[in-house]
């Protein structure tokens, strides 16, 4: 789920500097330029972040940057990239840093990507064994310009992982692969911890915020890992602040249990630009966490929802609680 920190330029910076931001803005969002701006709300108290400051977020930009490897912490601008980086989390982004998608709410390049990179697989795997990671989250871009989607990649960074560092659990979030025949098929073979995919928004948006991609396309993508794979755990996420109705969010949590979802995930929309979807409200900690208690109360095994919830955010604690409530829900502890 990359919902984004606002950078838009601010009251009183020089028109050098305003211009040069709106050009790098154009360069990465050139399917966007065109749009009218949106209105940018001022965000309340409860979404504040650390800055990324410390010893241990430079030891951890390091390995990234020596690696040259590519992150979603700092693709999507993720809010919690301050805090993620000083535990040396990271969540690493392969297949490139261009997307071929344009969802309106994605701070990711889009654009045409370059080809696929054969030596990333032993990259990610080596930089998560330096950072000593007992848990791992490995995201990509949409690459609907490649026969499998990706998938094989995906496949080939998992044995990477297992060779180099084989006590690290590994959780996938992965793009839908439409129109992809037998590439979800071949991931969830590779046999991933946690197979995770996220929904995004409520159907009646996608339209809007997330218009190539199928709602029930994504639904069926994550019934089929359950089908396929029933001790594969199952995770998805969606945003909220986008205009979507309460009983909109508790169909879709209605959804989501139906094909077996193990563990939902809910945040608060931020827009990137004034050239993104724009955030209609801030959802007060109140509304979240009455979205965990009906989570719960439908039967999800894990529920995460909080303004800053992001789907890679904990995800190495969260795996270890999803681990041991479907342990006791089993009657075995």
């Amino acid at each position: 789920m990359a919902n984004l920190i606002d950078n838009t330029v601010p009251s009183g910076t020089p028109s050098t500097a305003s211009s040069s931001a709106t050009e790098a803005r154009a360069a990465r969002h050139p399917e966007k330029q065109k749009r009218a701006d949106t209105p940018v709300l001022r965000k309340p108290d409860w979404i504040r972040v650390r800055a990324p400051l410390g010893k241990v977020f430079a030891e951890t930009q390091k390995i990234v940057t020596e690696g040259e490897l590519v992150t979603v912490c700092q693709e999507a601008g993720c809010p919690n990239i301050g805090e993620c980086w000083e535990q040396k989390h990271a969540t690493f982004m392969i297949l490139g840093d261009t997307c071929t998608r344009a969802c309106s709410f994605c701070n990711v390049k889009t654009g045409l990507p370059g080809p696929v990179d054969a030596d990333e697989p032993r990259r990610v795997a080596e930089a998560v064994a330096k950072m000593g990671l007992k848990h791992v989250v490995i995201t990509s871009v949409d690459r609907d310009d490649l026969a499998d989607g990706g998938a094989q990649h995906f496949v080939e960074v998992i044995e990477a992982i297992r060779t180099i560092a084989p006590g690290t659990t590994i959780e996938i979030l992965t793009p839908d692969f439409l129109r992809k025949p037998g590439a979800a098929e071949a991931v969830i073979d590779a046999k991933p911890d946690v197979f995770n995919h996220n929904l995004e928004t409520v159907p009646r948006l996608y339209l809007s915020i997330r218009p190539g991609a199928r709602y029930f396309h994504s639904l069926r993508l994550l019934e089929r890992v359950k089908d396929r794979d029933p001790e594969q755990f199952t995770k998805s996420g969606i945003m909220v602040g986008l205009g979507e109705g309460k009983e909109e969010v508790m169909q879709v949590m209605d959804d989501m249990r139906s094909a077996g979802i193990d563990f939902l995930t809910i945040g608060q929309y931020l827009q990137p630009t004034r050239k993104h979807a724009a955030v209609e409200r801030f959802v007060t900690p109140e509304e979240f966490k009455a979205y965990e208690t009906i989570a719960r109360a439908k039967g999800f095994l894990m529920v995460s929802a909080t303004p800053l919830t992001r789907s890679s955010h904990h995800a190495g604690e969260d795996f270890a609680r999803l681990r041991a409530a479907r342990e006791a829900s089993l009657g075995r502890v």
